[in-house]
Order: structure tokens, then C-alpha cells, then sequence
């Protein structure tokens, strides 16, 4: 018998592009759904930066298991074959700055009437409402609107982007989880919804430390704390040097630090009245890195995380990319995965984080050139002919 997945059955028109979007639908059809991949003639803007470099991974990893296929939205007959792909469709997922898709005749308003049970997800920078509703809005602006920048980095330092794209996968995420929670509700109402998601709104709660520091002390909270707690609440709590590199250690509790100080050699300490309790820790704060520096720099960042990991200590080594690319526990659980891709060879690529205990994980099936899908979406699927097609490709259509 064929595995069921969660999403079986599942059809998703996926118009979304760059990252927030095709990482919701990504995670859709890992779940099982069938995701068909609606780009224009020349391609998402995603695929348009591999000609500058490095931008071809990221596409691979969130578009495997997609069925890719060509549309021009602005004629006629490819707006024809869209509608008929939603009257058969449960989920279109849609990242398009507010008033694009009305503008296009395929707002949600337009989709429902030919189709009433269809899930409508859209995200946007801002959202649909609101004065802020026609900024437009990539990761390191919304970074910046958000407050990330302004508590990242060290307090006599400019503020700093978060290295990693926090605004638009987060946003894919609350995306994913708008759109199956409307799924459920479908199933109990019969109705479609239009759900959407702001990535304003989606990273506000990631700053709870920071806000609780700002609530607590007013003006006179820092905004940037480097390395150590946002909140300033926890001793030691930061990123400290080593032989080759960096480990970071945390305390949270007053038997985690008496552990650490065994495992340095340091038991005599665990009496010492800066160092009794987590406030007198924090109290002296300055103290407590400085000893445990002293005894870091003295050896190798996975020698001390493998000590403190023995201990029970929340402790690990700070990896490089490539490290982190090679992970044993990721790569033994099937999070991470080696493939061959057609067009990059041998990668490594992400399976959701989203496991489904008693269906194995799906496997994963590498991203498609441009329009890879046609025949099999709009000749198979939606049942047009050879010559159909043909005259739509000669026209520009697909």
C-alpha cells in the first residue's frame, strides 16, 4: 500500500517566490500534498540569481517534491488555465505585494466564486491593513522595522543583521500554519478562508527576552547585549574562547553553574558569594566570563562541549556553515539529506523539520528546470492536447 501522508490528496498552486512562501508550500509538500509551482515565462526571482552566484542551493532546498509549470497570468488563455487549475485546487499560497493578485483578476474574491472551498494564504511585509500596508518589504528591511537589528550586536557596535533570513522563514512558517489551520476548518464547515500573514507580525514574540528587559527597566534597558542574555538575566551565558574557535555555555540553573565549575576543577568555587546563586552571577556578571575564559582558551571547542555535555551543561561548540552542512545527528535522523541534482550534482538538502511518526520520511525529489511540469499539469491534469499546448507555448502563454 501506498504511505499516507498527512497531506495526501492535497492539491496547493503555488505562486509564491523567493523565500517566506515557497518554504510554507515546501512544507506542504513534504506533508504530502501535491504543490504545483506557478512561475512566469522568465522564472521566480530566486532562479534569476543563480546567474550571480549561490543562489541555485537555495532554491534547490525549498522546491524539492514541487511540480513546476510556466504561466503568463497577463493573457487571456493563461488566466483560463489558472482558473482551471483552482476549481480543482484546496490551497493557493500567494507572497505578491498587497492589491497584485486583484489587479491580476486572482484575489481571493475572484478564486472563491469559482471555487468556494478554496484555502486562500497570502503573506505579506506588512499586511493587508494598515499604514504600513504598501512598504514594500524584503528580510533586512523588515529586520530593521521589526527591532531584530536594534538587539543584535554588542552594545558600543552598530546595530546588526541577523545572519540568518529570520523575517522571511519565519513568516513561511505562521504561513504554513495559517493555511492548515483553515485546512481543518474546511473540513468541519465545508468553506474555504483567506488567511494571511504578516512578517511584521510573525517576529514580534521571538523578541520576548529583549521586551521583557525594556518592560522591566524602561530607557535604561540596553538594546544590544552581544553574545550574553537579551534579558541580562542569566550568568554565564555567552560565547566564550577556545583553542580553535568559540563554545558557548549557559547556566540556567544554580546546579547547572555548580557542574561547570566541577568540570573545570574548580569545586572550591561553589561557595564563593559571587558565584552562589543565579543573581549574584548576574551581579557579577564580568567575573563569572572572565573565569571561565581563563579555562576555555585552554583547550579545543569540542573538547569543552564534550566535558560539559557529559555534565548535563547546555554547551556547544560554535560551527561553521560547513560543519553544521555535515552534521551527524541531522544527517542520521534524515533531516539532512545527500542527492544528486541534475543540474548541481551532489548537495545536500533539507527534509522538513516536521516529522509524522508512522509514515517514513518522504523522499525527496530534487527541484525542476523551468516548466519541467507542463505537459504533466496542463495536458495530464487538466487534460488539453499535444496540440493545445503547443499553440499556448507558440503564443506565450506557457
Amino acid at each position: 500500500m501506498e504511505t499516507q501522508y498527512p497531506l495526501s490528496g492535497i492539491t496547493v498552486i503555488d505562486l509564491s517566490h523567493i523565500y517566506a512562501g515557497p518554504y510554507a508550500t515546501f512544507l506542504m509538500a513534504m506533508a504530502g500534498a501535491t504543490v504545483i509551482k506557478v512561475e512566469p515565462l522568465e522564472g521566480e526571482n530566486l532562479r534569476s540569481r543563480g546567474d550571480m552566484g549561490g543562489a541555485d542551493l537555495p532554491f534547490a532546498m525549498l522546491n524539492s517534491n514541487k511540480q513546476p509549470v510556466t504561466l503568463n497570468l497577463k493573457s487571456e488563455k493563461g488566466l483560463a488555465l489558472f482558473r482551471e487549475m483552482v476549481a480543482r485546487a484546496d490551497i493557493l499560497v500567494e507572497n505578491f505585494a498587497p492589491g497584485v493578485t486583484d489587479r491580476l483578476g486572482i484575489g481571493a474574491a475572484d478564486l472563491h466564486k469559482i471555487n468556494p472551498r478554496l484555502i486562500y494564504g497570502s503573506s505579506t511585509g506588512y499586511g493587508k491593513s494598515g499604514p504600513y500596508r504598501d512598504y514594500p518589504a524584503m528580510d533586512l528591511v523588515m529586520q530593521a522595522m521589526c527591532g531584530i537589528m536594534d538587539s543584535t550586536g554588542f552594545a558600543d557596535q552598530p546595530p546588526v543583521k541577523s545572519g540568518a533570513a529570520m523575517c522571511d522563514f519565519s513568516a513561511g512558517i505562521h504561513l504554513y500554519a495559517a493555511v492548515i489551520t483553515a485546512l481543518y476548518e474546511r473540513e468541519r464547515t465545508g468553506k474555504g478562508r483567506v488567511v494571511e500573514i504578516s512578517m511584521q507580525d510573525a517576529n514580534y514574540a521571538a523578541l520576548a527576552s529583549n521586551l521583557g528587559m525594556l518592560h522591566a527597566r524602561g530607557a535604561a534597558a540596553p538594546a544590544r547585549t552581544g553574545n550574553r542574555h537579551a534579558g541580562l538575566g542569566i550568568a554565564p551565558y555567552n560565547a566564550y574562547k577556545t583553542q580553535d574557535g568559540y563554545v558557548v555555555l549557559n547556566a540556567p540553573a544554580d546546579h547547572h553553574f555548580r557542574a561547570i565549575l566541577d568540570v573545570m576543577g574548580r569545586p572550591e568555587l561553589k561557595t564563593d558569594a559571587r558565584f552562589v546563586t543565579r543573581a549574584t552571577r548576574v551581579a557579577n556578571m564580568a567575573a563569572v566570563d572572565e573565569l571561565i575564559e581563563s579555562w576555555t582558551k585552554t583547550l579545543t571547542k569540542n573538547d569543552i562541549a564534550q566535558r560539559m555535555l557529559k555534565a548535563a551543561v547546555p554547551c556547544a561548540a560554535v560551527r561553521t556553515l560547513a560543519e553544521v552542512m555535515h552534521d551527524e545527528n541531522m544527517h542520521a535522523r534524515g533531516s539532512l539529506q545527500w542527492i544528486d541534482h541534475p543540474q548541481m550534482g551532489r548537495v545536500v538538502l533539507p527534509h522538513s523539520p516536521l516529522v509524522f511518526e508512522g509514515a517514513p520520511r518522504k523522499p525527496l525529489e530534487p527541484s525542476l528546470p523551468l516548466g519541467a511540469s507542463n505537459d504533466a499539469v496542463y495536458g495530464q491534469w487538466l487534460g488539453h492536447s499535444a496540440e493545445e499546448l503547443a499553440a499556448c507555448k507558440s503564443e506565450g502563454v506557457i
